[in-house]
């Protein structure tokens, strides 16, 4: 490391303390902030004095409603709770009579975390749904209310609350032959209840989302509140960051409570109104929880019970093509995006996971391969689609690395710093008469980035990982461990995962034959500048085991593969790439451009002329610069 680069690795460590020092709050800023954290606080506890305030009324307005025979509800306000189960081969719900909302879900023919064959998505004490609807004298909440069962199947059930002579709430399901179900909320003869005004209902949907993979920290990535706009697309809460009452502005089609590979979504056929409050507040990890879930949301509501209010509910696995399904199932005649839910990245991601992956994924898949297998067959796909480029960039780093003897005896005269653009200038001019371009080597880390982030999307959102095992991988959804441990430690966690550490072993082995190939040809300054920079691309791979140790095998798995073939490709093209040969075909071609200078172009040339234009600038600049000072 030379004396420069210390300098500036020293000016910018004293830029960035500068820069720390000088944005600290000054003292106004700090009492400023010390006042809005004391409102903040104020207001918390003024919330809470006024929701103690309207338990305590409801309380004494239920009190009084026992008490008086003929008041509203007096009825369903006592009474046993039933569970009521609807089933079909996919889903096992529980209803439970008091309140009339789903308790419990049950995901079959998909593992749990303890080992049990099906996936208890949530049961009662993870879960809450209660209904509010403003009355002229008394608010309706469902949860308060007893319901009698009727027409009971196992898909379907009809709950009614009783209000008083001839009039009652009802509330139907019917559940579908897959993860579909079908909700109506429906109030008859009660006109008088509800004042003019009343036109919605109030939707109250809570859930601690349990953890259900083994990487608590990986599979918390991908738990996220996610909402989808009516006639647009899908957003979610922070999945890292605590988000409490935040208002969505626009009117909604769906709200999911999403882990990595399931969810419970509910739907509206009228729309939930705009102003929704969502929640969603990250757990601890011994919880056994991921997140905290709420939503406050408004539909609509028809008091003269023409008009049902219709949900439905979906509770099930997040597959890509099982989403589209559902999606068919639906009675509303929406546009739902469902599939949305299994993130496949940004627009130019999403594109190649949409259209490429997806599709040879399924081909694959259906050929009842192992998943481990299916991810090396898409990478030798992928590596044979980009394999005409990646040969064509290796050439031209060829044919570089065999010019390097004339660059350097063409070029050393140029040592001195002042010189340094005219040392440019004349590589660029031969560049230019052999037909080389300088800048077709950066080609490989062009074609395979969208590719390497498209796949960073796509395999830790393939359910069709969960639970399959490859060699000595057990599961290739989450990390598989070589050692674990019981205590977190910083940046490495509680385990080291096997795969992780091959994959930074190829990704170190690839990156050393990438510099090697790049300093072969570089000249003078360059191959100097190249050694300095080694240390920092040698620490890469490090880093990246930091960052990946708690990442899913199959990704890991993945990354390993495709380096290895990277690095393969590239030591079979290195073997059979003739120099002699090489530099016989550019001295032809040198010849040729020499008699013909009319033939000379490409981007090399346009890289010279543009050198040529600063240098011409530059020298104009310093004319008027001597003119100036009268020189």
């Amino acid at each position: 490391m030379d004396k420069n680069t210390i300098i500036g690795i020293l000016l910018i460590g004293a830029v960035i303390i500068g820069f720390s020092i000088y944005n600290q709050p000054s003292e106004e800023q700090i009492k400023a902030q010390q006042e809005l954290l004391a409102k903040q606080e104020a207001d918390k506890k003024k919330a809470v004095e006024q929701q103690k305030a309207a338990q305590k009324k409801q309380e004494e307005i239920k009190k009084q409603t026992l008490e008086d025979t003929t008041a509203l509800f007096h009825q369903a306000l006592t009474g046993s709770a039933e569970n009521i189960v609807l089933k079909n081969d996919k889903l096992e719900l529980t209803i439970n009579s008091k309140g009339g909302t789903v308790t419990k879900a049950v995901i079959k023919d998909y593992k749990s975390l303890d080992g049990a064959k099906d996936v208890t998505l949530f049961d009662e004490k993870d879960q809450s749904l209660s209904f509010k609807i403003d009355g002229k004298e008394q608010n309706i909440n469902t949860e308060e209310l007893f319901f009698s069962a009727s027409e009971k199947t196992d898909s379907t059930v009809t709950l009614t609350a009783t209000a008083g002579a001839g009039k009652t709430l009802t509330m139907r399901y019917l559940l579908g032959k897959d993860y579909m179900l079908h909700f109506s909320l429906q109030a008859q003869g009660m006109e008088g209840v509800f004042s003019s005004k009343t036109n919605a209902v109030n939707v109250e949907w809570n859930e601690r989302c349990r953890q259900q993979e083994k990487g608590f920290t990986f599979e918390n990535r991908y738990a996220t509140l996610t909402y989808k706009e009516k006639d647009g697309g899908t957003d979610y809460l922070s999945e890292t960051s605590e988000k409490i009452d935040e208002r969505i502005s626009e009117t909604l089609d769906w709200i999911a409570f999403k882990n990595q590979f399931f969810s419970a979504m509910m739907i509206a056929k009228n729309d939930f109104a705009p102003n929704a409050s969502l929640t969603s507040i990250p757990q601890q990890k011994e919880s056994g929880y991921l997140k905290e879930y709420k939503a406050r949301v408004e539909t609509f509501f028809d008091p003269t019970g023409k008009t049902p209010t219709e949900l439905e509910f979906f509770f099930g696995p997040n597959d890509f093509r099982l989403l589209q399904a559902m999606e068919k199932e639906s009675k509303f005649g929406k546009d739902l995006k469902m599939e949305r839910l299994v993130y496949l990245g940004w627009p130019l991601f999403r594109i190649i996971n949409r259209w490429f992956t997806l599709y040879v994924f399924d081909w694959l898949t259906n050929l009842g391969l192992n998943m481990g297998i299916v991810l090396i067959l898409i990478t030798l796909l992928l590596k044979a689609i980009t394999y005409p480029l990646v040969k064509k960039s290796y050439m031209s780093s060829a044919k570089m690395r065999v010019l390097k003897p004339k660059l350097d005896e063409a070029t050393k005269q140029y040592d001195k710093p002042e010189d340094q653009m005219q040392k440019q200038q004349a590589m660029m001019q031969m560049y230019a008469q052999y037909g080389v371009s300088p800048l077709s080597g950066c080609l490989p880390m062009v074609i395979q980035m969208p590719i390497w982030i498209a796949m960073f999307n796509f395999v830790p959102n393939a359910i069709q990982l969960r639970g399959e095992s490859f060699l000595w991988i057990e599961d290739l959804s989450t990390y598989d461990p070589i050692a674990e441990w019981g205590t977190n430690i910083w940046m490495i966690g509680d385990h080291l995962s096997l795969t992780c550490i091959l994959f930074c072993g190829a990704n170190l082995l690839y990156s050393w034959m990438t510099m090697r190939q790049q300093r072969d040809q570089m000249v003078g300054a360059q191959a100097q500048q190249m050694k300095m920079m080694q240390w920092m691309m040698f620490l890469m791979p490090l880093m990246f085991f930091f960052i990946f140790n708690d990442y899913s095998a199959g990704l890991n798995f993945y990354y390993f593969v495709s380096l290895f073939f990277s690095a393969a490709i590239m030591w079979a093209l290195r073997k059979t790439t003739n120099d002699e040969k090489l530099l016989k075909a550019l001295e032809a071609r040198y010849q040729e451009n020499k008699n013909n200078p009319k033939k000379v172009g490409g981007l090399a040339a346009r890289l010279e002329a543009m050198q040529k234009q600063q240098q011409e600038m530059q020298r104009k600049r310093e004319e008027l610069e001597r003119k100036r000072k009268g020189v």
